[in-house]
């Protein structure tokens, strides 16, 4: 980390779950995409959205020359806020680090440079956690089955494909679309309780915030997880009686 402390400004690039709950404290942020890269969910994980012998899936990144993958990049704040990237994306998430040109949206740029390095969190074949490659149905029947300490690994998918649909459209990504899809599928096939999966009224617990406080944090702490929101619209065009289990 000693080469990031160097820096005027540490950026780090999200594109699974920092997307929609980053945790940390953090300056600007600005919606963009890299190169190079393409969003899979290839990554198992059993301290987030699993448990051993029963993983879930959460998104990495896999080399593609001609690809691209849209997301948030947030300007980091204190050291308390790298350390809480390091225990989440690191020491439980199996991850390990790069760093990258991230190209902020035209919108988006304000006093921004046109292309700016950020730090990226990436798994690869030698992870302990790796998954790899899969038919998309198994996937989705994986995803749609696994919960672990920070909630259901359906809850995952689905916020961070409702984020980049309504905050990112030019960035399509028919790899989350498609799982998206098939995972929905699931929960209708299963009769799955929507309101469940998705965490309303749990506890969103944070495995990396409790590693950073059970270590006595860093100087300044990381911010306090957000609170849970549904920004799912149609919840909000259901009937009182079904908003208790909307099984989608």
């Amino acid at each position: 980390m000693g080469i990031f402390k160097a820096s005027t400004s540490l950026w780090v690039f999200g594109y699974g779950s920092l997307c929609w709950h980053p945790g940390f404290a953090y300056g600007a942020s600005a919606i963009g995409h890299i190169k190079g890269y393409l969003r899979r969910f290839w990554q198992g994980n059993t301290t987030h959205r699993g448990e051993p012998g029963k993983p879930g899936r959460v998104a990495t990144l896999v080399e593609e020359k001609d690809g691209s993958t849209w997301g948030v990049a947030y300007e980091l704040k204190g050291e308390a806020a790298l350390q809480y990237l390091m225990n989440r994306e690191v020491s439980l998430g199996g991850y390990t680090t790069a760093v990258v040109p991230f190209y902020p949206r035209e919108g988006d740029r304000r006093d921004i440079p046109s292309s700016i390095p950020v730090l990226l969190y990436v798994a690869t074949p030698a992870s302990k956690d790796w998954v790899g490659t899969a038919p998309l149905h198994e996937i989705a029947t994986q995803i749609a089955g696994a919960k672990g300490p920070s909630g259901h690994n359906v809850e995952y998918l689905l916020r961070l494909a409702e984020f980049m649909r309504e905050q990112v459209p030019e960035g399509y990504d028919e790899h989350l679309a498609t799982l998206e899809i098939l995972v929905r599928m699931r929960i209708k096939e299963g009769n799955m309780c929507m309101k469940t999966l998705m965490g309303e009224g749990g506890s969103g617990f944070d495995p990396a915030a409790a590693m950073l406080a059970e270590a006595g944090g860093a100087e300044g702490q990381a911010a306090e997880p957000e609170e849970r929101r549904d920004t799912f619209q149609f919840s909000a065009k259901l009937p009182p009686k079904n908003l208790r289990c909307a099984n989608l």
